[in-house]
């Protein structure tokens, strides 16, 4: 938006601050919070505090600099007010976890290292953010962030965690238990949990899926082909006691689980089912999928399993069952997509297809945050500094996106 555009909006832009920022009792950081969502709104190629504080009128570089990477007022109740408002707005039908990556020059911002980036589709220098979306096909915001801290970075001797403001409790933690973190504190928010949908590199982990289970959370998590598992109508059986003091053995499954693009390909296109799931810009969304249900195998599964009450001497050996659903569009010789859910495999086609597709909206929505609103483009290296850009940004998005669902609002070009 031009300055023009922005101006007009800042009155009903200081009544959202004034709801959102409320737990922040300092007027000059309000005006601020206000100052510094307008400079994410404004146009220009950078969103960093110096560019902003330029085209801003009542921009001030050194107080922006203060409020966003020195001034120690918490987050947390902020992205706890925007989460309120919109799930009242939107009316979620998912919670996507998805994770952003914020390319660096340098190590020696918070959580800083070479690792995968996606924003460059490849290894190189950069932070993680980890992320909970509130999602329908209309709009999706995000309630949660969470910083990964690489092993690199858990080291309570490295000056760099000094330096950053790293709280010394928190320590490295891998992505998908950032993601039940941040799924947590929604739900302590007080937020109806919705089902919950990922990617491979959070549906891959059976204990992510399981800790959804645990909270009473339906999924659709995208998995990999080679995922190994047993048709859902296997059966256990208990081997025979070898000798008279051998020691009772664990039921078993007869024959040896099989890839999930086994058991697709095993029950064949005579099982596939054309599916339109939503209208998109070129027309309808249309594939063939197949739904079966299955019992996910391997050492993390047979853990999970005996983990339960009763362990080892009260399991039967059977493993939890799943629904796979697999996309199998036609021309092509094999299927191109797989998803588990806890979800049942008679549910309705077009709603299981729909959670497995919804990720689409926060991919869209991104371009927004990273493109528009300068998600990537805080210069700063400290832990308060990141978390409370990104905090900002969501706010401005928050803002935007119910301001574009009213239809009382004049939407800003």
């Amino acid at each position: 938006m031009d300055l023009g555009e922005v101006e007009r909006l800042r009155g009903d832009l200081g009544g959202f601050v004034a709801e959102m920022f409320a737990t922040l009792k300092r007027k000059d950081q309000q005006r601020w919070g206000d100052c510094y969502l307008r400079g994410l709104m404004l146009d220009g190629r950078r969103k960093s505090i110096q560019p902003m504080a330029e085209r801003l009128p009542d921009g001030n570089m050194q107080a922006l600099q203060q409020f966003v990477s020195q001034s120690p007022w918490d987050h947390a109740p902020v992205l706890r007010a925007i989460a309120a408002k919109v799930t009242g707005e939107i009316a979620p039908e998912a919670w996507v976890i998805d994770d952003t990556s914020f390319p660096k020059a340098g190590d020696q911002s918070v959580g800083a290292a070479r690792q995968w980036c996606g924003a460059l589709g490849k290894k190189s220098l950069c932070q993680v953010g980890v992320s909970l979306h509130a999602v329908t096909d209309a709009a999706s915001v995000p309630l949660d962030w969470r910083l990964f801290l690489p092993a690199e970075w858990a080291d309570p001797a490295d000056e760099r965690r000094a330096r950053a403001g790293v709280p010394p409790e928190v320590g490295h933690r891998e992505k998908w238990r950032l993601a039940l973190d941040a799924i947590d504190e929604a739900l302590g928010w007080g937020l109806d949990g919705r089902t919950v949908v990922a990617d491979a590199g959070y549906g891959q982990m059976h204990a992510f899926r399981a800790g959804l289970a645990e909270r009473g959370l339906d999924y659709v998590t995208a998995v990999r082909p080679d995922t190994s598992a047993h048709p859902g109508d296997a059966v256990p059986t208990i081997p025979e006691r070898q000798g008279r003091m051998g020691a009772p053995r664990l039921p078993r499954y007869r024959d040896p689980a099989r890839s999930l693009k086994d058991l697709v390909m095993a029950a064949g296109r005579r099982q596939l089912r054309r599916c339109t799931w939503r209208q998109g810009s070129k027309g309808a969304m249309t594939s063939r999928f197949i739904v079966l249900q299955v019992r996910p195998a391997g050492v993390a599964a047979k853990k999970t399993a005996l983990d339960r009450p009763g362990g080892r001497a009260g399991w039967d050996g059977v493993l939890p069952a799943e629904t796979l659903i697999a996309e199998w569009p036609p021309h092509t010789d094999e299927p191109t997509d797989y998803w588990l859910t806890s979800l049942a495999a008679d549910t309705p086609l077009r709603h299981l297809v729909r959670m497995a597709k919804i990720r689409w909206r926060i991919e869209h929505d991104y371009r927004e945050l990273k493109h528009g609103l300068g998600l990537d483009h805080f210069e700063g290296r400290t832990w308060r500094g990141w978390h409370h850009h990104v905090t900002l940004v969501t706010a401005a998005h928050a803002f935007l996106t119910l301001r574009r669902l009213d239809p009382k609002a004049q939407a800003p070009a």
